[in-house]
């Protein structure tokens, strides 16, 4: 069967069903990828430096071939490792069918192509490669969308509810996850790295193209998120839509806030407070680590939540239209699933 091509569109139907594979170098793929895309190398990063070093000095020509001797030695492991790729794979038509794809859908995408379609497998080859999706990626960012914010001060459990909310049955992109951060100084400790902010656009935006048409919640978050920012366009977005507030007395929340990171690593917890000192001042940043080193954890922390509330709040009122964005739930305790049956409620009531 004929290699055939197709666009991002088509890529984001089919990749549902078929592997894809990027024939990028490692670190282009490392730096991002298309979420899902399995890492299937042409040329080392080394070999890709190479071949571009020969194009820019010497003539295509010599680059051609000498990647040419690149790809000889490397055209059986490649087609043992697709028939790994295929074994985890089970499509319900068009078995032995791969996407295949390398920066801008030149010579690297159109020789793995080739090899593969050659062996026998179904080749769909995206026109434009990486650099068609990720002008795609960016179109997504400045579309509208239907959606809901969970708000409430540091310690509501807002996160809890959004995962409360899915158990529900409703739709929510969960930005935190995405980026891999909690969003306040201390949002990295326990979890992994974050990714490149090209990746998290990447994640962002296949979330939002999933969501489309849809009505969906996101959690109040400021447009950093670690090291990683909300793409403005969509940041203006959120900061447009109703709010739906709940309001939980400050002491759960410090209890909710102990509960989470009150055993957490002490020099981490530290660190943590001395990157929010400027903001926080110098006496309020002395006194919280000196509670920490005392192991008053609960001093420790109500200093924190006081910062942070204040932080919020000012964030809350620079909202334009926040009087008729604003909806408040008056929450008894830090419960999300009552808390997300209120919000839920709430949302019926506004529409």
């Amino acid at each position: 069967m004929a290699i055939q091509k197709i666009n991002v569109a088509e890529l984001l139907r089919l990749s549902a069903e078929y592997p894809v594979l990027d024939v990028r170098s490692p670190g282009e793929y490392t730096h991002a990828h298309i979420p899902g895309a399995h890492g299937f190398h042409l040329f080392s990063d080394e070999e890709r430096k190479v071949i571009g070093t020969t194009y820019k000095q010497q003539s295509r020509e010599k680059a051609i071939k000498t990647g040419l001797d690149y790809f000889g030695m490397k055209m059986r492991p490649m087609l043992e490792e697709a028939e790994k790729i295929l074994k985890n794979h089970q499509p319900k038509t068009e078995p032995g069918t791969f996407i295949v794809h390398c920066w801008r859908g030149g010579m690297r995408s159109a020789a793995v192509a080739w090899l593969l379609n050659f062996y026998g497998f179904h080749i769909y080859l995206l026109e434009g490669g990486y650099k068609a999706y990720r002008n795609w990626v960016l179109k997504q960012f400045e579309k509208e969308y239907n959606l809901g914010i969970v708000g409430g001060y540091t310690g509501s459990g807002k996160t809890e509810i959004m995962h409360a909310l899915r158990e529900k049955g409703q739709n929510i992109i969960d930005l935190e996850g995405l980026a891999s951060h909690k969003g306040s100084a201390f949002g990295a400790i326990g979890l992994p790295p974050q990714p490149t902010q090209e990746m998290f656009e990447n994640l962002l935006a296949q979330a939002l193209n999933e969501n489309a048409g849809r009505y969906f919640w996101l959690e109040d978050e400021s447009q950093r998120i670690g090291s990683l920012n909300i793409p403005h366009p969509f940041w203006a977005t959120m900061r447009s839509k109703p709010v739906f507030f709940v309001e939980i007395d400050f002491e759960k929340r410090l209890d909710h806030i102990i509960e989470g990171y009150g055993n957490g690593d002490r020099e981490k917890l530290v660190n943590a407070i001395l990157r929010i000192q400027k903001r926080l001042g110098p006496l309020e940043t002395k006194t919280a680590i000196g509670f920490l080193v005392e192991e008053n954890v609960r001093e420790c922390f109500r200093i924190l939540l006081s910062y942070y509330d204040k932080t919020y709040l000012k964030a809350l009122q620079n909202r334009e239209n926040l009087p008729s964005q604003l909806n408040k739930i008056d929450c008894s305790g830090v419960d999300a699933v009552s808390n997300s049956e209120k919000i839920i409620q709430c949302t019926v009531v506004n529409t």
